[in-house]
């Protein structure tokens, strides 16, 4: 854009890359409105702070979907419900109770979150029927707050051995790249449910298909270190692994939530009011997010 336009704007929508020299010329810069809500280290964050110019998400739209897609994951593998239906359709199926031998049920079970911002707090909004015993780690979140909700604060360790399904939601960031690798999943009980909802780059995707294929858990995930998945990946013909194409979170009435968020944070800051609907980035974080979009290409 020009620099007469540059000038003049008050707000970017979006997440493109910003130099200094750019900022510069934004004189009336008030925010930056993230609409694909991944954080990503393409901008000078330390002026944007300085100058009072607010870096806002949308990201709290997408925590009910993707939390609802997550417990219907976490279904179909305690209970079996997409292998089911493939042995059905192709006349194969066991009648009965015979075919429940690995079944088991969410309600009373031992969960582990790890991460809990809003896809964290979502799904334990969810979990809250099925009367779960559950355990977070959140190295970012005071003890405090998860006791407010309910849930007990835990160490990796500790949620990675003691629960029978994990949810994982946190997002990507530069200490947590490759953090639940193979050491991790050995750790886990046989059997357990592993569902990834947040971002594939916290997982050595590997390291998790190893631990499914050998029988260690079984597993569930929405996002991919490659997307789309190249056609004749693994993942794609593993049993006990079940994937979805990042769909969790892409749902219509999400999306007009989001407008309608934008739009009203965009008037009361044309009014001179703080923005009240999206989430605040914070300073102490935002650079150090690693989250990237989808590859639509």
């Amino acid at each position: 854009m020009d620099e007469e336009v540059l000038a003049t704007a008050k707000y970017v929508i979006g997440q493109p890359p910003i130099s200094s020299d750019t900022l510069g010329k934004m004189k009336l810069l008030r925010a930056v409105l993230n609409v694909e809500s991944n954080l990503l280290d393409n901008m000078p964050y330390d002026e944007v702070f300085a100058r009072g110019i607010h870096v806002l998400t949308t990201g709290s739209v997408f925590a009910m979907p993707v939390a609802e897609l997550g417990l219907g994951l976490a279904l179909d593998l305690a209970r079996g419900i997409t292998q089911a239906d493939s042995s059905f359709r192709a006349g194969t199926e066991t009648w009965g109770g015979g075919s429940n031998t690995s079944a088991r049920l969410l309600s009373a079970a031992d969960v582990g979150i790890i991460g809990f911002g809003d896809l964290g707090r979502a799904m334990n909004r969810l979990l809250k029927g099925f009367r779960c015993s559950i355990r977070v780690h959140d190295p970012w979140m005071p003890p405090s707050i998860l006791y407010d909700h309910q849930v007990k604060p835990s160490s990796l360790e500790d949620v990675l051995q003691e629960s029978d399904f994990i949810f994982v939601m946190a997002a990507v960031t530069t200490e947590n790249q490759g953090f639940l690798g193979a050491e991790e999943f050995a750790q886990m009980r046989p059997g357990a449910a592993f569902i990834l909802l947040s971002r594939a780059d916290v997982v050595n995707f590997d390291d998790m298909l190893d631990a499914v294929e050998r029988g260690q858990i079984v597993a569930a995930s929405d996002v991919f270190p490659q997307e789309p998945l190249p056609a004749d990946h693994r993942a794609r013909r593993i049993p006990g692994f079940i994937g979805s194409a990042h769909r969790a979170g892409a749902l219509d009435v999400a999306f007009k939530q989001m407008g309608d968020m934008v739009l009203e944070d965009l008037d009361m800051m044309d009014r001179g009011l703080p923005p009240m609907r999206c989430k605040r980035a914070e300073r102490e974080t935002v650079s150090r997010m690693r989250s990237r979009p989808v590859d639509k290409n």
